[in-house]
């Protein structure tokens, strides 16, 4: 997939990057769910994550570890959730991998069971 002039992540400014390493850097949310929701993107400009090469998704993961202690030492969240969209029927708005890590809070919804799970509500509550 060619770089592209109106992708978001290709026009990424230095000032919004918080960390970066070889293959990757991270960057607030423009829009975020959470105080401190961040997003993990390739420099590559990629559509899915499952064509990154294995060097490309090490250095991915190396920055949700990064990140994510950044965000502990800052936020102190109770705990995160962490994913990406792959593909338009996932609900994948921007075709350039990026990976979500998004702290969360004791009490910042009723109930947090499920996590991501609710993206498909009628399947979320497997519990009962």
């Amino acid at each position: 997939m060619p770089e592209t002039t109106s992708c978001p992540f290709c026009q990424l400014a230095s000032s919004r990057m918080v960390k970066e390493n070889a293959h990757g850097v991270v960057i607030r949310d423009a829009f975020p769910v959470a105080l401190g929701h961040s997003l993990i993107v390739s420099r590559r400009h990629v559509g899915s994550f499952f064509e990154l090469t294995s060097g490309e998704r090490l250095d991915l993961m190396t920055l949700v570890e990064d990140a994510k202690l950044e965000l502990d030492e800052q936020y102190c969240p109770s705990g995160y959730n962490v994913g990406f969209n792959d593909g338009p029927a996932a609900g994948q708005t921007v075709p350039h991998v990026h990976i979500h890590l998004i702290p969360r809070y004791a009490g910042d919804c009723i109930d947090p069971r499920g996590g991501i799970r609710w993206v498909l509500p009628d399947k979320a509550k497997y519990w009962l």
